[in-house]
Parts: C-alpha cells; sequence; structure tokens
C-alpha cells in the first residue's frame, strides 16, 4: 500500500551542519519524520586500494589520511597491526608515549564532535569555547611528534621522537587549563535550558537498537552498552580505567559521554606520564609476512585493520573497518525515525560524531 507522504525533504550533501558531504532524505508528515535514508558516496577515495601492493612504509602514512580528524588511531593501529604479525613489542616508555599522543587526539576529536552538535543547535557561544580548546590539544600533539594531523608518530618497534621533560611540564600545565575549562563548559552544557530542551529526549537510541545496529563508542556507551577496546590493550590494561557509561540513549547522554571521557583521557595521559621511565623509545624489529586481524578504539569507536603482507613487509591485501559505518546505520535505522522535526535530524545525525572520511575511504 502506497504511504502518503506530505514533503520528501533532502538534507545535503551540502549542508551547514555537515562537516563533510553526505544527503539524508527524510519523509514527513506535518512536523514528524517517519523515514529516513542516509546516502553515501560524494568522496569515496578508494584508499584501501592503493595501499595494496605497497610497503608497509608507504601504507603507514596513507593509513593516518584514511581520516584526518582522527589520524594518530589510523596510525597506531595500522602499525600494532604491523607488529602484531611480525612478533615486534615496542618498549614500555613508547607504549606510554603512544597512549598520551592518542588520548591527546581523543580529546581533540572529542572537541570538535561536541563543537558540531553546539552549533548545530544553534549553540555557537559554547562551541567556540570549545574549538579554542580543541587548540590546546592541537598545540600539544605539535610539540610532541612535529605536526598537528599527519604525524607518523608510531612506527613498528616504537615512536619517532622522546618526551623531552621541558615539553613534560608544558603538557602537565596544558591538561591542568583543559581540564579546568572543560568542567566549566560541561556545567554549561549540563544546566542549559536551551541545551537540554534540544537534546534531552531527542535522538533516542536504546540499548537494545544499540546491540542490533552494532553501534559502537560513545554512541553505544550513550546507550548503556559497556564496551571500549582500550580495556583489551596491553598498555592500557596497566593505566586501570573503566569505560563512561550513560543510560539516557539520547543526544544529550552522546554529548556527556564524550564530555567526560575528555576528563579521562586527562586523567590517562597523567597516570601515563607518572608510569613513564627512563629507556628507549625504538625498540628496532623488521616487519615480516603474514595475516592479522587487529582492532583499536578510535574516538568514535572500534576501529579494524585485517592487514595481509608478503615475506618483505609489502601489503599484499588490507581492509578497513571504521566506526562512523555502523554508527551511522543506527542513525539512519533507529535515531531518526523518531525526530519530531528535521531540526532534529540533523541535531541527532550530528551527535553520533559521524565521519565521512573514514566511511568512504
Amino acid at each position: 500500500m502506497k504511504r502518503t507522504v506530505d514533503v520528501a525533504v533532502p538534507l545535503g550533501p551540502v549542508h551547514p551542519c555537515w562537516k563533510e558531504p553526505i544527503r539524508i532524505k527524510c519523509e514527513t508528515k506535518g512536523e514528524l519524520v517517519y523515514n529516513t535514508e542516509v546516502e553515501l558516496g560524494y568522496m569515496k577515495k578508494g584508499i584501501e586500494r592503493i595501499m595494496q601492493g605497497r610497503p608497509w612504509q608507504e601504507v603507514m602514512f596513507l593509513a593516518e589520511r584514511v581520516c584526518g580528524i582522527c589520524s594518530v588511531v589510523h596510525n597506531m593501529v595500522f602499525t600494532e597491526t604491523m607488529e602484531a604479525i611480525s612478533g615486534i613489542a615496542p618498549p614500555e616508555r613508547a607504549a606510554l608515549l603512544r597512549v598520551i599522543v592518542n588520548e591527546l587526539d581523543r580529546i581533540q576529536s572529542h572537541l570538535i564532535a561536541n563543537f558540531s552538535y553546539c552549533y548545530t543547535i544553534e549553540h555557537e557561544t559554547i562551541g567556540m569555547y570549545l574549538l579554542n580548546e580543541r587548540e590546546h590539544a592541537m598545540d600539544m600533539i605539535e610539540m610532541i611528534t612535529g605536526n598537528r594531523v599527519n604525524t607518523a608518530y608510531m612506527i613498528p618497534g616504537g615512536v619517532r621522537y622522546d618526551l623531552q621533560p621541558e615539553d613534560e611540564n608544558t603538557l602537565r600545565t596544558t591538561l591542568d587549563l583543559l581540564e579546568r575549562n572543560i568542567r566549566r563548559y560541561t556545567q554549561m552544557f549540563e544546566d542549559g535550558p536551551m541545551i537540554g530542551l534540544r537534546s534531552r529526549g531527542v535522538g533516542v537510541l536504546t540499548r537494545d537498537e544499540a546491540l542490533e545496529a552494532h553501534a559502537v563508542g560513545p554512541t553505544a556507551r550513550a546507550s548503556g552498552i559497556d564496551v571500549d577496546m582500550r580495556t583489551s590493550h596491553p598498555t592500557y590494561q596497566k593505566l586501570d580505567f573503566k569505560p563512561i557509561i550513560r543510560t539516557e540513549c539520547d543526544n544529550y547522554a552522546r554529548i556527556m559521554v564524550r564530555f567526560e571521557e575528555i576528563i579521562q583521557s586527562i586523567n590517562l595521559i597523567r597516570k601515563a606520564l607518572s608510569m613513564k621511565s627512563d629507556g628507549l623509545v625504538r625498540g628496532g624489529g623488521i616487519c615480516q609476512g603474514g595475516e592479522m586481524r587487529y582492532s583499536g578504539e578510535a574516538p568514535r569507536g572500534e576501529l579494524t585493520y585485517f592487514v595481509k603482507a608478503d615475506r618483505y613487509g609489502r601489503v599484499e591485501e588490507i581492509a578497513i573497518q571504521t566506526p562512523s559505518i555502523m554508527n551511522i546505520d543506527a542513525c539512519s535505522h533507529y535515531m531518526l525515525k523518531r525526530a519530531r522535526s528535521i531540526a532534529d535530524v540533523t541535531s541527532s545525525f550530528i551527535s553520533s560524531d559521524p565521519c565521512v572520511a573514514c566511511t568512504e575511504r
């Protein structure tokens, strides 16, 4: 039986709220949105095909270009996949430095995600505050790795550069500043009546729906799912932390999970700094042939690399599963269908922090 649709509203592919091109087709009846379809395919890069047949030294640089926001974790997961294939283990000091840079990357990624949400619900003031804080995290990444985005900091057997004592003091001071400011902005978000009205009870993704859609990362944790790939990482296990979980299942919960994870990342960096002892940061090792499926926790959730390499370390096959694929699916099937208006479609979609660059790698 043919359904009656008042208006079919297309959002995008170019939209003020989207960081990257994507289109959402909304079927509406009055103000109510009762069906949505997410359309991808505007920026397919074919990067996995480009990686095939290249030595790991070249693929390492390509991996961090899958995404310009969470480039560090792509570098880290690919490097650790090659290490797992080749039986290489980084020195302890290098492993802790990886955690520090990875958590700084998580902080800047979560800040730009929450900025995008605040911008979408037209609360530009707190959005700009968050962008300013992101600059502090970016400055620390540049100070440690020498670059802001494509750092290529992790290499098989260690990291490229050590952390100098004077830089460690600067990092500790910046973490104190970040914690103080983020707690202030979190309270503004938590108590702001306009923010609450636009966020609480909007874009609900129940725990069962999140499990059905295989949602990952903060999107899953905001629906009460206790999953974080960092808990199975040998270095993170030494830092003794628990995933941030909330049960409201709505836009508000997803933003609050990211705010709380920023504070958690600051504490993880402090722990890593306190546990860091003297020693080498490059242990060496030769990449060998073999195949491996390896997962790490990106800012948006589980990131998986499958790599098959020949005996010279040349990548014969590679497949990358990024977290936004599952979260966009959860958005399309559950979060957007109960939207009370088109405005709630944009905010709910952005609340899941979708990354089109990763999805269309």
